[in-house]
């Protein structure tokens, strides 16, 4: 199973857990269900609406890409997940480390830290994730911000990758990007999420 698969098939067992993966398969019709159509406008970049999901009646899924980019070789890809069901911020951000907990043994790249507003409720958890299984190393970093939705969590998230001969220089510039990524998501406007019934 490659990287955005297993993101996928983790998300429907264990709620808002990814990991890196293959392009998702192609849709004839992107069906918005959470009153975000895009394009989201973050860092000077404009993402639109590239892939969606139900999976299950409390857990929605969307991916949003720059013109131009593909899920199986995107350089940034904007998320925005609901699950509608019992959650809390620290509750998904907890499942999200566990996972990747899970991950270390076989994942050497793997890193993470939380940032948590305690007058908000919400939490940041940046995480790095690499693939080497397939014939191109892949490097992911990603910042997830995790806020209420209801009884539920909304989850908004940039995901930042580097393939083959890239990786090294993806390192090189990690921390900056990674200070400034984040900055700009926790001061990011959030476009209200209303899932679909």
């Amino acid at each position: 199973m490659t990287l955005l698969s297993t993101l996928r098939a983790a998300t429907l067992g264990l709620m808002l857990v990814s990991s890196l993966g293959q392009a998702a398969l192609a849709q004839d019709t992107i069906v918005e269900a959470l009153g975000v159509p895009g394009p989201i406008e973050f860092m000077d970049d404009s993402y639109a609406l590239s892939w969606a999901s139900h999976p299950t009646p409390d857990y929605f899924k969307q991916e949003y890409l720059p013109e131009g980019q593909q899920s199986e070789s995107y350089a940034a890809m904007f998320m925005v997940d609901a699950l509608t069901s019992e959650a809390t911020p620290q509750g998904a951000a907890n499942t999200q480390i566990a996972a990747l907990d899970q991950r270390k043994p076989t994942d050497p790249m793997v890193n993470y830290n939380q940032i948590s507003n305690p007058d908000t409720g919400e939490v940041i958890l940046d995480f790095l994730l690499s693939d080497d299984s397939g014939p191109t190393p892949i490097l992911e970093w990603n910042a997830y911000r995790y806020t209420a939705l209801g009884d539920g969590i909304a989850l908004y998230a940039i995901s930042r990758r580097a393939y083959g001969d890239d990786v090294e220089a993806f390192i090189g510039q990690l921390s900056q990007m990674r200070q400034g990524n984040i900055s700009a998501l926790a001061e990011f406007d959030l476009p209200p999420v209303t899932p679909a019934e």
